[in-house]
């Protein structure tokens, strides 16, 4: 929902006629598809391999992207929230250590993300399927949580994507107190994540399809009263006056 609210608006702009070639709004738009790490509205038919220097960067671009650490934040005071990990204190010393936490996970999995990805030379960037029906659509979706495009376009399980999430998830238990250092949290972190980059991929699949919609409702003029017709001198012309 968040997304859409910062999409709807900059979609509305980005389809008004304008003189500029960069329309108001793009930016944020390529802030939200560089977080969704999504190949922008484009489908799997339009695929093109990544040379290293738009790996490079991607990857720069990932790291320093504002809406990142928006995330980060707002998935720091959910923990805060939950007292999570219990060993953390509360106030802000707490929440700083749980921020720091959130953040360190997140650039590992990308930095291991982003080396395996250009070594093996896989794209884990989401492409819309150009499928017709939810079900299938919904299930490129779910598959694409773990795989990833060769440079001739063939889809393979992802190791980059995996191992991203999975050194991310255990190197943490590094730092993390004994109520969650174990082994088996880090597996579970590892589980959950997976899981929910799963699920996100069927948003990416329908949310271009959502914030179309919604723009054009937007845009749509608001329909008022019909203007009464004009009335026509002609049709009734003044009748004569009769000759006394």
């Amino acid at each position: 929902m968040i997304v859409l609210a910062l999409w709807t608006p900059t979609l509305v702009a980005q389809e008004q006629p304008s003189a500029s070639p960069r329309q108001p709004g793009s930016r944020l738009i390529d802030e939200i598809f560089n977080l969704l790490n999504m190949a922008g509205t484009k489908k799997s038919q339009e695929f093109r391999p990544m040379t290293q220097a738009e790996r490079n960067r991607l990857y720069f671009k990932t790291m320093v992207n504002p809406l990142g650490f928006v995330k980060v934040a707002f998935s720091a005071g959910i923990d805060q929230a939950n007292d999570k990990p219990g060993e953390w204190e509360q106030g802000a010393s707490g929440y700083g250590k749980r921020f720091a936490n959130i953040l360190g996970q997140y650039s590992i999995q990308r930095t291991v993300t982003y080396g395996l990805g250009s070594l093996l030379h896989e794209d884990n960037r989401y492409f819309n399927s150009g499928k017709q029906g939810f079900w299938p659509r919904a299930g490129y979706a779910l598959g694409s949580g773990i795989l990833a495009r060769h440079d001739d376009g063939s889809l393979h399980f992802s190791i980059s994507q995996v191992g991203g999430v999975a050194a991310g998830a255990f190197l943490a238990r590094t730092w993390l107190p004994p109520s969650q250092s174990s082994a088996s949290s880090g597996a579970i972190s590892f589980g959950i994540t997976m899981a929910s980059n799963m699920g996100f991929s069927v948003v990416k699949e329908f949310l271009p399809d959502v914030g179309r919609a919604l723009a054009k409702k937007r845009r749509k003029p608001a329909s008022g009263p019909s203007d009464p017709a004009p009335h026509n001198l002609m049709s009734s012309p003044p009748k004569a006056a009769e000759p006394r």
